[in-house]
């Protein structure tokens, strides 16, 4: 079971590049994370933190990556869940979601997600197959996380009402353009998608959508300010994005940031940010 005192990571990842190649790693600016990650380089830092639990986020398209994770939960008492990866649009998704569940560590299957920020069409989310590939996560009894860019949100907007049943967590806040201070029209769009019941919030991955190297608490605050006017606590969860995060900051300073922007909540409210939303969304314990 999660400790209801510590706080839940809703958001981290791994990577062995002996295993696999992470191609998405390129370029001068991603070179601090072009190595390898285990889940013995992030304990020290999160268990400093007062994290106690976590959940593990695909980080390639590969059906191979999901099994490792699931294992890799299986032995860790730090990792409650895992948000794998399968072909959504591949006919026989229950059934691939049931053998990950048969898995050693599949009772930590906590959700699924694809990188529809890389996808060219901006409506793939509504395409008839991956509709069909959503509602097998919706049955399964598993989340499905939207990592997003701003102009993708509408689509997702539109898929979370057409799948009631379905929980839609959006990684990173939909990646509003910190660095270039605007509101609109990711504000607007946010909101729309808010509207929806089915629909949670990852108070994640903001300072590197900021500067990187010259990022402040107050350049975050009018898009932290947006998601809890248009989610409210109850439907926001705290996560680090580590080990992306280290291309801005270190660990200890986005639970910072994060704990200095929810100051003024009330203790209940805090509490679920940082670890009863992502509990009760992704059924961790």
């Amino acid at each position: 079971m999660t400790d209801p005192a510590a706080v839940v990571d809703a958001h981290h990842h791994v990577w062995d590049l002996a295993v696999r190649a992470q191609e998405w790693i390129t370029g001068e600016e991603l070179a601090p994370i072009r190595r390898s990650f285990t889940l013995a380089d992030l304990e020290p830092e999160a268990r400093a933190a007062g994290v106690g639990a976590t959940v593990l986020v695909q980080t390639v398209s590969v059906a191979e990556e999901t099994p490792e994770f699931l294992a890799l939960a299986h032995g860790s008492d730090l990792v409650a869940g895992v948000v794998g990866w399968t072909d959504l649009t591949a006919p026989d998704v229950a059934d691939t979601l049931a053998a990950l569940r048969a898995l050693p560590g599949g009772d930590r299957l906590a959700g699924i997600r694809h990188q529809v920020q890389g996808e060219s069409d901006p409506d793939w989310l509504l395409r008839p197959d991956v509709q069909r590939g959503l509602a097998a996560v919706a049955d399964a009894g598993l989340a499905y996380d939207l990592i997003v860019r701003p102009h993708q949100l509408p689509a997702a907007t539109a898929a979370a009402a057409l799948l009631p049943g379905l929980t839609f967590v959006l990684d990173h806040a939909g990646k509003p353009p910190v660095a270039q201070g605007h509101l609109q029209p990711w504000a607007d769009d946010l909101r729309a998608l808010a509207a929806l019941p089915n629909t949670v919030c990852k108070l994640s991955g903001l300072v590197t959508e900021a500067d990187p190297h010259h990022w402040t608490v107050d350049d975050l605050r009018p898009y932290t300010d947006v998601l809890l006017d248009r989610f409210g606590p109850g439907r926001l969860m705290f996560g680090s994005d580590w080990p992306v995060c280290r291309l801005a900051a270190t660990y200890e300073e986005v639970l910072g940031a994060a704990r200095t922007l929810t100051a003024d909540l009330c203790e209940d409210e805090r509490a679920a940010v940082f670890a009863g939303t992502a509990t009760r969304v992704y059924r961790l314990g």
